[in-house]
């Protein structure tokens, strides 16, 4: 039986292979041929193909990267390959938000790329008076950024299309107040960086964290701040709203993570539990919901570990479950989809993880990326019986964007690596361990910024 599953598993490879529908600029001819053996799920996608870089248009500092064929392991069931590879000659990625048409990326510069779904050819972009975008997020028609001028844009893009891209700005906040109109009020804007967004969609309140230790709350209907309060004794990294009951959580470089609740029918809000498990500091945060109504948190810390918590449903309240280990460095940002958790470290590698109860597997290592992994994006493309399909959106602070499609094959019943009662801690055992022990190779612009201390 397990000969003829993974003969049936190399066949379906070997088919996924075939159909990778590549750039066209990539697609190979019926004359040339292409290394058909597929090496383990932590194969380097950077040293998979040699092949020349394209400019996507004269105008930008984007030129295209080698992509990388289809990457799995028999043992393991996932299989990964890189659908698109960008690389940016000026400035760093900071952040990046997906909508069904769009992938857009926030960078150092003042203009906001908008590109096309799945492929990543470039649609548009989005001049801005102010640069250093390090917070984007889209929701419907709405597109929130973030800015150097500690301002929040709003921008409608109902009338764009991928053939026609035409956003339209329809606010700033906070807006700017009229002569006659002065106040003795201290500003509602942010004395530093704005790090993070989060939306409830159905209060339809926008939240902001910031490096100067607080959080604001804004009504986007009436373009006004309804909320500010100092959340934390470090910079606010991430926040996460739980849209079920309207929880907010908040992660800092002071080592916490802070749970805050909107006092009913008023604007206030009030802190109801601080969970901290680790003196270093909390750089994000990702929420996991199940159809069966449990609720999962989880924090990624400068330690390299993955905290989690898991919410009891009586109580409401947050217990500390067990923690994830694998990643070599800082863990820099987490997403969750169902019950996947992605994790983008500082030691340049991507984690999949999967969640069966309240244990955690680590299902691949993606090592495509030469610097941090500053921010991942993930949708769901397709859902069946037997496979699950996602799209994987990556930036580094080596200057590129890449594309992953991953597919996922259930597992069978005990298959899972469990290590303990809910504590996991494991490297995926591929040639013996050696390989997933490597150090990644580390881009020397990126280790010249870091001696110097520069911010990411």
């Amino acid at each position: 039986m397990e000969i003829n599953s993974e003969k049936n598993l190399w066949k379906f490879l070997d088919e996924e292979r075939r159909n990778i529908n590549l750039p066209r600029r990539f697609s190979f001819g019926k004359n040339e041929t292409v290394d058909s053996h597929l090496s383990s799920a932590r194969t380097s996608c950077a040293s998979s193909a040699s092949l020349p870089l394209w400019s996507t248009s004269p105008e930008t500092p984007w030129t295209r990267s080698p992509t990388t064929a289809a990457t799995a392991s028999p043992s393991l069931p996932l299989l990964y390959h890189c659908l698109a590879s960008l690389h940016r000659s000026e400035g760093s990625i900071f952040s990046i938000t997906v909508t069904k048409d769009f992938i857009f990326t926030g960078s150092s510069s003042t203009r906001i790329h908008a590109w096309k779904q799945p492929d990543c050819s470039e649609t548009g972009c989005i001049k801005t008076p102010s640069g250093q975008i390090r917070a984007i997020l889209a929701h419907d028609n709405l597109l929130i950024t973030t800015h150097a001028d500690y301002k929040i844009r709003l921008w409608d893009i109902s009338s764009s299309s991928v053939e026609n891209f035409r956003p339209k700005k329809t606010t700033t906040l906070p807006q700017r107040r009229s002569f006659f109109s002065y106040s003795s009020k201290k500003t509602l804007r942010h004395k530093d960086s704005i790090s993070c967004l989060a939306y409830n969609s159905f209060e339809k309140l926008l939240y902001t964290g910031s490096w100067d230790h607080t959080v604001k709350v804004w009504r986007i209907a009436e373009k006004r701040c309804v909320d500010s309060f100092i959340a934390h004794e470090g910079s606010v990294n991430a926040i996460v709203i739980n849209q079920e009951d309207g929880c907010v959580f908040t992660c800092s470089s002071d080592g916490t993570v802070k749970i805050w609740r909107r006092v009913f029918r008023e604007s206030a809000h009030i802190l109801t539990m601080t969970l901290k498990f680790q003196p270093s500091p909390v750089n994000a945060l990702a929420l996991s919901l199940t159809t069966k109504g449990d609720c999962f948190l989880y924090s990624g810390s400068s330690d390299g570990l993955i905290n989690f918590w898991e919410k009891e449903k009586i109580s409401g309240r947050y217990n500390h479950t067990g923690f994830l280990s694998g990643h070599h460095f800082a863990i820099l940002c987490l997403v969750t989809v169902e019950e996947l958790i992605l994790s983008g470290s500082e030691d340049s590698t991507i984690r999949i993880w999967k969640r069966e109860d309240s244990f955690h597997t680590c299902l691949a290592v993606i090592d495509g990326h030469h610097g941090p992994v500053k921010c991942l994006a993930a949708a769901v493309e397709e859902t069946g019986e037997v496979v699950k399909g996602l799209l994987v959106y990556s930036a580094s602070l080596d200057q590129t964007l890449k594309v992953w499609r991953v597919k996922v094959y259930p597992s069978e019943k005990g298959s899972l690596g469990k290590t303990g009662d809910s504590v996991y801690e494991q490297d995926l055992d591929l040639d013996g361990g050696a390989e997933c022990r490597m150090s990644p190779v580390l881009s020397p612009s990126w280790v010249e910024k870091k001696i110097q201390g520069s911010d990411y």
